[in-house]
């Protein structure tokens, strides 16, 4: 079959490459010059398999309430009067629940670890260039409450069988050395030894071209219009280039896959969540993190590259607002001076900020619509670096009408209602 991936960020391109080695004739078309240039250009950079979450929990509203008097905060609003960001944001506090938590955190952790069996065997058959490491995830607490509240994800955690463990401040300092230095800072932490580290974009990059290797099609510089429908059925998409026509279509557009499918009445309840991220020098070397150190404070990941430092951080809604304010490059630079002052040239950072397609629930939408050949792999918020792969793979096996090796269930649109 000919197949159609909308979208070149690391999610559209793990699916391209997933339909290829099932035989599929595979065209991807992105208005972007090339891969990986929006959301999954400088994205945190960890592949945080055991660490998924969904961002709506118990005790969040409180939480937010207060963030909104921190200067600091991982949590910013601006108002608008986008119906979306409304709906967004009670649709995601209706899902601030025990009950609804668990559910959610066990379908991410579902997809998240079939991931990480997906990468790894990428990586042994390929051998991608992208400054991968497989040093753990370390997320760090400098309160006792912090730690009282990761219970919740534990549970969940043994549930799936994710390797994690509880470590007092020496444990942590062994696994992360330059944190001795801010040592009276941090009370525990909870390490995940299989999750990884990489940069997304250039994972992404060097997938596109083993995809050409195997025949895969990119079709960049061309802006996808409109998807064209035919009874219960996808005759193609209309781009600024003309009509590409396809057996099968599959929307890995993220935050912008709403755009071209609210005209068929599919309403994706994905909203732009805005993230920030620095990409830091390294300065000296045994003062910089060796994996990721997620600061559960400032909601903050801070990722080690070759001679880099990535940290990311905030979510701010604001609708498609691209601006960067100082304040929130000041939020990320904060957290990683105070666990790492001597690690990297923070002051020279360079800014950047993206939009995360994030879902209420923080599930990914992955599977059919009510037409017949017409796919989504979409919203999977911060999350795409850490689940394109599974997502990427289990997608290719549902066009292809094959089993899937991992349960589908509560992950297709069909969940909304």
């Amino acid at each position: 079959m000919k197949v159609l991936v909308l979208g070149s960020g690391v999610v559209g391109v793990t699916s391209a490459w997933y339909l290829s080695q099932l035989g599929h004739e595979v065209v991807v078309v992105d208005r972007q010059p090339d891969a990986a240039e929006e959301t999954s250009f400088a994205n945190a950079g960890q592949l945080s398999f055991g660490m998924s979450s969904p961002w709506a929990g118990p005790g969040i509203p409180q939480k937010a309430i207060k963030w909104m008097f921190q200067s600091h905060a991982p949590l910013k609003v601006r108002p608008s009067l986008n119906p979306a960001q409304w709906q967004f944001m009670l649709s995601m506090l209706a899902n601030c629940n025990e009950k609804s938590y668990g559910v959610n955190k066990s379908r991410m952790v579902r997809v998240s670890e079939y991931s990480r069996q997906c990468i790894n065997a990428l990586q042994e058959e390929l051998q991608l260039p992208f400054e991968g490491r497989k040093k753990g995830l370390l997320q760090v607490f400098r309160t006792q409450k912090q730690v009282d509240d990761a219970a919740k994800d534990i549970k969940v955690l043994q549930e799936f069988k994710v390797a994690h463990a509880m470590l007092n401040v020496d444990e942590c300092i062994a696994r992360e050395p330059a944190l001795a230095r801010v040592k009276d800072k941090l009370v525990g932490g909870l390490h995940f030894p299989d999750d990884q580290t990489g940069d997304c974009n250039l994972f992404t990059k060097a997938l596109v071209k083993k995809c050409q290797e195997k025949g895969v099609t990119f079709k960049f510089n061309t802006e996808i219009k409109a998807l064209v429908s035919d009874g219960d059925r996808i005759r193609g998409v209309q781009t600024a280039n003309g009509l590409e026509t396809a057996d099968q279509v599959l929307v890995c557009m993220g935050s912008y896959s709403p755009f071209l499918l609210n005209p068929l009445g599919i309403r994706l309840p994905i909203y732009p969540v805005k993230g920030y991220s620095l990409t830091i020098e390294v300065k000296n070397d045994a003062d910089a993190p060796q994996s990721t150190v997620m600061d559960e404070t400032y909601k903050v990941a801070i990722t080690r590259f070759d001679n880099r430092i990535r940290a990311a951080g905030t979510a701010e809604l604001a609708d498609f607002n691209g601006d960067l304010p100082g304040a929130r490059r000041e939020t990320i630079a904060h957290s990683v001076k105070s666990l790492f002052p001597e690690g990297g040239k923070v002051d020279e950072a360079a800014f950047w900020t993206g939009f995360r397609p994030m879902t209420p629930d923080g599930t990914p939408i992955i599977g059919g619509t009510r037409y017949k050949n017409l796919w989504l792999n979409t919203g999977h918020g911060t999350l795409g670096w850490t689940m394109g792969p599974g997502s990427g793979k289990l997608i290719a096996d549902l066009i292809s009408g094959n089993k899937p090796e991992i349960d589908d269930q509560g992950l297709a649109f069909s969940r909304y209602g």
